[in-house]
């Protein structure tokens, strides 16, 4: 017998409790007559007995009626033994406020429906009954389908009872639940019976008390669909229809038309978000031009934009996709760029266009330069209006190179593909690797024809196994592609120069749209091996690199100022690295090169500086002429970068004014003259807003002249050795869908 401080007793039947008592817990079905804790199961509470059973009192929250019934459910008794938990089956309680008859147990079920109504939402489907003794179950209202509540002591709970409703589990409920679903897809909800409303809603349930939003799920199918390229009619596919009825019965499925002005809504509404972010920019938006193919004949012009904000964020979001009808003609592109400055309001905010040659002529470039410098400022004499895409220049270079040894290459790929036909030909050569004690862990695979880094890797693995290639005919008797030690040298020297494209393509995918201060040492260092090689005593390496050198000339010529401002941007490097370049690659001419740049940069400081940028149209073949010629042998310079010798004398009118009367020290020279900064993990653009207050006008140059863009493509393209060409179905949309979709996309990735 337990007895406590407040004269109430517990006799405790078929448990042997052995040792003293050191504590005993008992669960009462309403409140111990004192002050004591709550616990969470079925609204009771718990009265805790510490040794010598006086009463604790855990927390004070209300005091309790001494006639309340004390009838007891559970009791844990600790002992120093044992640690017993006796049911209430084998318990009596005494007490002499309010005495209970120990022969009969308390109904469970029947003290649940005294209580005050139940809160959970699930009662609205369920009623509770008795089945037996201590036992309670829950019955559907609709399907009248039981489950279990309680049993004896233990509560089950209510979450199974919920997974039966909301999940449409209830056949009888499923099929209300079709029969009164909404008229019309994104329509408004039935007014004329509205949900009841409850002040607790669980968020699984729809109808009359779930909470399902048509218009939604409708967005939501609208996003999921731009994001993954999947058909606009996969909302009328039969498999995606019925996949939807299961997760929620109530969906009403969409048609084609629906969906298609719901993904075109939620394209203009990103438009015009994306609109106010430009137009709130404080430089100038650079632009690129790409062109698709498609089986149609047609082509589709892509226009992106690259810009700094205020907060010196890079942006890089495609503008417009334009179907081009003659994609060959010389005007098929000024549709295209008209286009966006339109939409966009671009008209006197275009800092630079790049355009590769793959896809226009000189006409047309000429046409397009012609149509931007009319509302655009003209700075550098208009050079900065048109540059070349560095990745297609590096793809040229590659596939040249290739072509120029496409039979060798086509060996070593036939003996790649023996030894990946089958498992017996790979353990074979593994085997004999082992023998020979090669020691490269490069893997052989076969390459993608389209990508030319594919060959590139496949050459690099297989020269550094050429010793088992060589010996392969002796145990693999079924291998008859035999190439010579002269091969391998010249593949070896081939893979020796494609790692440079290889190094600076490289550079284009590890950052998205990296920032155009890293392309300058890139640029430059391509340049230099290819003068060095185009003119090397070696037969086999002049044949092979001269025509690459043709290539990339005109490349080097019309970016090189360009690249070289932008790393002189870079605090690390200003001038001083293209100083260090220029004088590796051209000796003692190298100071004619450097003064190139420099004055360059100068007269840019002073279009920012004076803010009077002339919108003075520019000839059609300007940009011929104010390329950088040099002879390559000799390393000497033939013209400079500006024909106009007007302009230059007034640029330097303009100086003298500064330098005749007193010494002048302008922005640019503090900038120039300040220690270079240190370390390789650097952030351009954070250090740029940052000392934007100390150098204002240099500040918007760095901001103009960083977001040029070196690469028309996108990073997953820039290995590619062929145009991109849209697909069957894309091509099939309307021109305003097949915008939204690719341009909402592109948005939706830099959120």
């Amino acid at each position: 017998m337990l007895s406590s401080g407040v004269d109430t007793s517990c006799s405790v039947y078929d448990a042997n409790v052995c040792g003293g008592v050191l504590s005993a817990s008992v669960l009462l079905c309403h409140l111990f007559p004192l002050e004591c804790r709550a616990v969470y199961s079925n609204n009771a509470k718990v009265g805790k007995w510490v040794a010598g059973f006086q009463p604790q009192l855990e927390k004070e929250e209300k005091k309790i009626s001494p006639l309340q019934c004390w009838t007891v459910l559970d009791c844990r008794i600790l002992t120093r033994k044992n640690n017993f938990k006796i049911s209430r089956a084998f318990m009596e309680f005494d007490t002499r406020v309010a005495p209970i008859n120990n022969n009969v147990k308390p109904d469970l079920g029947s003290q649940l429906n005294k209580r005050k109504r139940k809160k959970s939402i699930v009662w609205e489907y369920f009623a509770v009954k008795t089945v037996g003794a201590g036992c309670t179950r829950a019955y559907c209202k609709q399907c009248n389908k039981s489950f279990s509540y309680i049993t004896d002591s233990k509560l089950s709970g209510t979450s199974h009872l919920k997974r039966h409703i909301s999940m449409g589990i209830c056949q009888v409920l499923r099929e209300k639940n079709q029969q009164s679903s909404y008229p019309k897809t994104g329509g408004p909800r039935d007014n004329g019976n509205p949900p009841k409303k409850r002040p607790r809603e669980s968020p699984g349930f729809a109808g009359n008390g779930i909470s399902f939003d048509q218009e939604r799920c409708s967005h939501d199918i609208a996003k999921m669909i731009i994001l993954h390229d999947y058909p606009l009619n996969i909302v009328e596919q039969q498999g995606f229809i019925d996949f939807v009825r299961i997760l929620q019965p109530q969906f009403n499925p969409l048609c084609l038309k629906s969906i298609e002005a719901d993904c075109v809504a939620m394209y203009h509404k990103k438009k015009q978000n994306l609109l106010n972010l430009i137009n709130a920019i404080p430089g100038q938006v650079n632009l690129t031009l790409d062109l698709w193919t498609s089986n149609q004949a047609m082509g589709y012009a892509f226009v992106r934009g690259h810009f700094i904000d205020g907060d010196w964020n890079s942006h890089h979001p495609i503008l417009n996709v334009v179907m081009v009808p003659f994609p060959n003609s010389d005007e098929s592109l000024n549709q295209a760029l008209v286009t966006c400055l339109s939409d966009w309001c671009l008209e006197g905010r275009v800092f630079t266009l790049a355009i590769d040659k793959s896809i226009s002529n000189e006409t047309a470039k000429g046409n397009l330069r012609g149509l931007l410098s009319f509302k655009n400022p003209v700075i550098l004499n208009g050079q900065l209006l048109n540059q070349n895409c560095f990745a297609r220049v590096l793809s040229r270079l590659a596939v040249e190179a290739l072509w120029a040894m496409r039979e060798t290459i086509s060996k070593v790929r036939e003996s790649v593909k023996f030894v990946k036909s089958s498992n017996s030909c790979k353990q074979k050569f593994i085997e004999l690797k082992q023998q020979l004690q090669v020691p490269s862990m490069m893997d052989l695979s076969i390459d993608d024809q389209c990508k030319w880094d594919t060959t590139y890797r496949m050459l690099v693995a297989a020269c550094e196994l050429k010793e088992v290639f060589a010996c392969l005919d002796t145990t693999d008797a079924d291998y008859r592609m035999t190439l010579t030690m002269g091969d391998w040298k010249r593949v070896e020297t081939l893979c020796t120069y494609l790692k440079y494209l290889y190094d600076a393509a490289k550079i284009l995918t590890q950052q998205l749209y990296p920032t155009s201060n890293f392309l300058f040492p890139e640029v430059s260092k391509i340049q230099g091996e290819l003068i060095h090689a185009a003119f090397s005593q070696d037969p086999f390496i002049s044949s092979l690199i001269l025509p690459l050198h043709e290539i990339f000339d005109p490349y080097w010529r019309e970016s090189c100022l360009v690249l070289a401002i932008a790393v002189a941007m870079d605090p690390r490097h200003k001038m001083k690295l293209v100083e260090f370049t220029f004088t590796e690659m051209f000796g003692e001419n190298a100071v004619q090169w450097i003064r190139i740049v420099e004055d360059g940069l100068r007269e840019l400081f002073i279009e920012y500086d004076s803010q009077k940028f002339h919108f003075t149209p520019i000839n059609g073949n300007v940009g011929d002429d104010i390329m950088i010629r040099e002879s390559c042998q000799e390393g000497s310079i033939e013209g400079s970068l500006f024909v106009d010798e007007d302009a230059l004398s007034d640029y330097e009118f303009y100086i003298s004014d500064f330098t005749d009367d007193f010494q002048f020290k302008s922005e640019l020279d503090e900038y120039l003259e300040e220690p270079l900064l240190s370390g390789e993990e650097f952030d351009i653009l954070s250090w740029w807003r940052v000392n934007g207050f100390k150098y204002p006008t240099l500040s918007r140059i760095a901001s103009d002249i960083l977001s040029i863009p070196v690469s028309t493509l996108s990073a997953d393209s820039v290995f590619d050795t062929e145009i991109r060409k849209m697909d069957s179905y894309r091509s099939s949309l309307a021109p305003l869908t097949l915008e939204a979709l690719i341009c909402s996309k592109d948005w939706f990735q830099y959120e």
